[in-house]
């Protein structure tokens, strides 16, 4: 691949941007390049604390379990208390648990410690996107999303590779330089980043903008067809990272090979994510969330004709282009359907349905490898992405339309008025 394409993407996805935003891209990159918990917890408990791998998993899923909670308390913080507060508190709260992990050891402390770093972890994201959805013009939002995420992955492979090569210094040592990382990342926000709550939102509690909870949010039929949608999508994207090691090892292969197989998703993304972003601009949201869909159908059920490393890396290149597409045109879509004063509670409800998918997918991976196999997983993966797919083509297109007929536009105000009084319901 010619190197010059990749530079007149780079420059022209980077460029327009306000700096604002740079500091919070920033911040992500210095908080994932040190977030060594998840990467390596699951090896510390077992090698290091000699806890069981159904211990390990149990764990982990709690994280997960944290977020479906965390998501929506961090959306309801970001429109209440502010974007600012939001990603401070929680950067701090989040650092406290990976330092806690350096010296708690009992189960029951541990897992405390990891549900509560889940609800902290998650509960950033909607302020994230919310900061975002602020200073950035909604042209240039996809755009945003997307270098945020390149951020992050590139942080998270810097992680990857340091945290392997610093493992003789101790999972303990990782984890307080996660922490510092972590209060690293909140320091930058509270030195370089001004609040960006808009006006209207600094209102009394118990007016109608104060009034939004996560049933209210739900009633916005367009979103939550969105959120519907998207928890498919999640559970097709998770299931690999549990399923895929367990079909690798079906199918004789080592447990080597699998790192190198699913390593090809990261290096992937910071390779390509520029210049993925650079081709899908300007063009229909409905329709990349639908070619996304497909991506993943392709990619998921393909691996159940895979049984060499190579193969297996092939279907995970399919269905990394798929996350490519998918992760920021879904977080434009968000916030695209968000009132102004409410930003923080959709990207909230939104931030959920990864939570729940990250919570059900390796449950419901795994017992089906175990029971009807590996096949029937990737086989029903490959159907949920074409029924995401079609759900996408026929009832968002005219929601997620950027340049609609005054038509569509009258269907759009009109929904989001019937939002509007229905807000005060809530409490």
């Amino acid at each position: 691949m010619h190197i010059a394409p990749l530079i007149r993407a780079a420059r022209a996805t980077t460029s327009g941007l306000p700096q604002g935003f740079w500091w919070l891209w920033t911040s992500t990159l210095v908080n994932r390049t040190g977030a060594f918990v998840l990467t390596f917890l699951s090896l510390y408990l077992t090698q290091e604390l000699g806890y069981s791998a159904w211990y390990a998993g149990l764990v982990i899923a709690l994280h997960g379990l944290g977020g479906v909670a965390g998501s929506p308390l961090g959306g309801m913080l970001t429109d209440r208390w502010g974007r600012r507060p939001t990603m401070i508190s929680m950067h701090l709260a989040g650092g406290a648990g990976a330092a806690a992990l350096a010296v708690v050891s009992s189960a029951w402390g541990i897992a405390v410690v990891v549900l509560l770093m889940g609800v902290a972890m998650q509960a950033v994201r909607p302020a994230i996107s919310a900061m975002i959805a602020d200073m950035v013009p909604e042209p240039d939002l996809r755009r945003a999303y997307a270098l945020n995420y390149w951020a992050l992955n590139l942080g998270f492979a810097v992680a990857a590779l340091g945290g392997g090569a610093a493992i003789f210094l101790g999972y303990r040592t990782l984890f307080v330089v996660d922490a510092l990382a972590t209060a690293l990342c909140a320091l930058i926000v509270f030195l370089r980043l001004g609040e960006t709550r808009p006006k209207a939102a600094d209102t009394v509690v118990g007016t109608p903008e104060q009034q939004v909870n996560v049933l209210d949010v739900l009633k916005d039929a367009p979103f939550r067809t969105l959120v519907l949608l998207n928890l498919l999508v999640c559970l097709i994207f998770t299931a690999p990272w549990v399923g895929l090691p367990l079909t690798m090892a079906h199918a004789g292969l080592s447990a080597d090979s699998y790192g190198m197989v699913i390593a090809v998703n990261g290096v992937v993304i910071v390779a390509l994510q520029l210049l993925v972003n650079r081709i899908t601009e300007k063009r229909s949201p409905a329709a990349l969330l639908a070619v996304s869909s497909l991506l993943f159908a392709a990619g998921t059920g393909a691996t159940a004709l895979a049984g060499t490393p190579l193969v297996f890396a092939a279907t995970v290149v399919v269905w990394t282009l798929g996350e490519m597409v998918h992760v920021p045109t879904n977080a434009a879509a968000t916030a695209r359907l968000s009132p102004e004063h409410a930003r923080g509670r959709y990207q909230g409800v939104m931030g959920m349905s990864w939570a729940v998918a990250g919570f059900v997918a390796p449950i419901l991976a795994g017992w089906v490898v175990d029971g009807p196999g590996p096949d029937v997983l990737w086989m029903g993966c490959a159907v949920v992405g074409a029924v995401a797919a079609v759900g996408y083509t026929l009832l968002l297109r005219r929601a997620l339309a950027e340049n609609g007929t005054p038509e569509e536009a009258g269907q759009q105000e009109a929904a989001q008025i019937t939002v509007e009084k229905a807000e005060p319901i809530g409490g």
